[in-house]
């Protein structure tokens, strides 16, 4: 739980139709939901797992790359949300209309429900995913079923490894998801972008496709174990070329996109947008 006298104060963000966030935000309903939300996300999951490893196990001799085992298992995530009355989610922007067209998708990284609410979108990604995660039981089985990538912060060997992994998945004509700053927000705002994904979209000379994020950070705060009330939307941005670009243009790429994503965040806030600068950490 997050002491309110500690926590930054948040930026302005979408927030629920105001009957509906006063009616679920109560903290007596809010608390009671949320082991509702939590127990239909642990039953879903269950139900899932079966669900996933038979697509596995059929398409394993043909589908090299675990497309269809993995576009199964984010769909978990719709269910899940259709059984929360706390949250609605909603995709826009840029249609793709080439699922098997590989891009480096990156996003601002609000929440753990980012993951659910981009999860959403019609097309299947790999996930650059802290290697705790895989130790879940049933999730973390099924993220290496989806052939999801794991990585070990701060290990130089681990990083080479899944970027590596990043290199096959997109050989295989899947795009790969990356959180660019490299954890979630503590206050909702975007942090600085890390280098890695940029680096990657530049040696496979695939395009970068940013995605920007609101409302996941009302719809779970971190540090307090119970969902808000929120509704979220993910819009999908057009593609930023890398055709022709060297690492000398790293840098261009990384500020270019944090300032789409930044103006994108700030409009679906309804809030003026400001010149980005912020540096790569």
């Amino acid at each position: 739980m997050v002491d309110a006298s500690d926590a930054p104060t948040p930026a302005p963000r979408a927030t629920a139709p105001r009957g509906r966030h006063r009616f679920l935000g109560n903290p007596v309903a809010r608390t009671v939901l949320s082991i509702w939300a939590w127990f239909v996300l642990g039953l879903v999951i269950i139900v899932w797992t079966p669900m996933v490893f038979l697509v596995w196990l059929v398409t394993l001799p043909f589908d090299r790359g675990h497309y269809a085992a993995g576009y199964l298992f984010r769909k978990l995530t719709v269910a899940h949300q259709v059984l929360n009355p706390l949250w609605t989610f909603r995709t826009t922007g840029t249609n793709i209309t080439d699922p098997r067209r590989p891009y480096v998708v990156v996003a601002n990284h609000q929440s753990f429900v980012d993951i659910l609410l981009i999860s959403h979108l019609p097309w299947e990604m790999k996930w650059l995913s802290k290697q705790h995660f895989f130790r879940f039981p049933l999730v973390g089985w099924m993220m290496r079923m989806a052939g999801d990538i794991r990585l070990v912060r701060g290990e130089r060997d681990s990083v080479i490894q899944a970027m590596a992994a990043c290199k096959d998945r997109l050989e295989k004509k899947t795009s790969v998801m990356i959180f660019p700053e490299g954890t979630r927000s503590r206050d909702g705002e975007l942090k600085a972008f890390k280098d890695g994904a940029f680096r990657l979209a530049i040696d496979n000379q695939v395009p970068i496709l940013p995605l920007a994020v609101n409302g996941a950070y009302d719809a779970m705060v971190k540090g307090d174990w119970r969902f808000g009330v929120s509704d979220a939307e993910v819009r999908v941005l057009e593609p930023i070329m890398t055709e022709g670009l060297t690492l000398a243009d790293l840098a261009s790429l990384r500020d270019r996109t944090h300032q789409v994503i930044a103006d994108a965040v700030h409009d679906m806030r309804g809030m003026p947008r400001t010149q980005d600068t912020d540096e790569s950490a």
